[in-house]
């Protein structure tokens, strides 16, 4: 029996999840799905332009585990745009990304997503109103080497 598939770490849910050729029908279209995994290689990859290795280890997946994953996503991209079907974001393997923030000035440390950091209220500290910034005091060793 297969291992289950490791979760992958995302920062980015997107809002739109479903895209459709213009003047088709809905009910008329053939559909690909793409997850959510693959929306963030794609996103990391081809949106913000990083390497590989990068991407990879955002995401806390092997090189060969992101190439996978971003390849198959290319595939369904392709073949909705080739072949005219639609596609819908969806699903997956994922677990969304956690930071720890800290107030400039009261000291506290809140935890955010950071797609909840990015909405504006969320910016500034809700006990003093001071704003907030990364935490990086809790920095983690590299997985293959000692820190």
């Amino acid at each position: 029996m297969p291992r289950p598939p490791k979760e992958r770490r995302v920062e980015f849910i997107p809002e739109v999840k479903y895209f459709k050729p213009a003047g088709v029908p809905v009910r008329d279209l053939e559909e690909v799905v793409l997850t959510i995994e693959e929306v963030e290689a794609i996103r990391l990859k081809d949106k913000e332009g990083l390497m590989q290795e990068e991407c990879a280890d955002r995401m806390q997946v092997s090189r060969a585990t992101f190439q996978r994953v971003l390849m198959e996503a290319r595939k369904k991209i392709a073949d909705a745009l080739i072949e005219g079907k639609a596609i819908r974001v969806q699903g997956g393997d994922y677990r969304l990304a956690v930071k720890k923030f800290r107030c400039r000035k009261c000291d506290k440390v809140f935890k955010y997503t950071l797609e909840e950091y990015r909405r504006e209220e969320q910016k500034v500290c809700p006990e003093c109103n001071s704003r907030l910034e990364i935490d990086h005091s809790h920095r983690h060793r590299h997985r293959f080497g000692k820190s």
